[in-house]
């Protein structure tokens, strides 16, 4: 089995790259599912995330209200650091369970696992091969903006806080480019795909 992560900053396409992915054949993994999953209702990830910032970060049905601890996260690195230091690990513990079920059904498959932290983590060790997803500046932007309503500064203020995109693209096996447009990422999708299935057969 051919672990494959992937990655990117805010905003620049990640979801419509692993659906390619998916599309193509491959075991697709979407990180942020798997930290919403860790920080529901009755879990620990939940009962760390109320000791640690209090029950005012909760909405009335007793679920975690993201908006809210986004807002306290995003102001302070301190804390967004302390909210990391809780979920990551349990990412990752789910991450590998999923691997090693992928790897039981279909050994010479590709398992892709996306996460937008993982070269901050240092988790992007545990796989064969890291692609980083990225695009232009001012369209990351402009998409981030749209997607989650935020005014110009608030945007950008969410692009300073991750590690700088140029930054990313050093780590990387593969790069796609999402700035053109659905069909060219596209493209660039397919033919990785078809370099990582020449891997996943060795």
């Amino acid at each position: 089995m051919l672990r494959v992560g992937l990655t990117g900053s805010i905003a620049v396409g990640k979801s419509f790259v692993l659906e390619i992915f998916r599309e193509l054949g491959c075991h697709v993994l979407d990180a942020d599912k798997t930290a919403r999953e860790v920080v529901e209702p009755e879990t620990k990830g939940l009962a760390e995330i109320v000791e640690n910032f209090g029950d005012e970060i909760l909405s009335a049905d007793g679920s975690l209200d993201r908006k809210k601890l986004g807002r306290i996260v995003f102001a302070d690195e301190g804390k967004r650091q302390l909210l990391n230091s809780i979920v990551h690990p349990l990412v990752i513990e789910a991450q590998n369970e999923w691997i090693e079920r992928c790897e039981r059904d279909d050994p010479d498959g590709i398992a892709i696992v996306d996460a937008a932290l993982m070269i901050e983590s240092g988790g992007y060790k545990r796989f064969d091969k890291l692609i980083v997803v990225w695009c232009r500046p001012e369209i990351q932007l402009e998409r981030l903006m749209l997607r989650d309503r935020l005014s110009a500064d608030e945007a950008a203020r969410r692009i300073a806080a991750q590690m700088p995109q140029d930054e990313k693209k050093s780590y990387a096996d593969y790069l796609i480019n999402t700035s053109n447009g659905f069909e060219d990422t596209r493209d660039q999708t397919a033919e990785i795909f078809g370099q990582l299935r020449v891997l996943s057969k060795e």
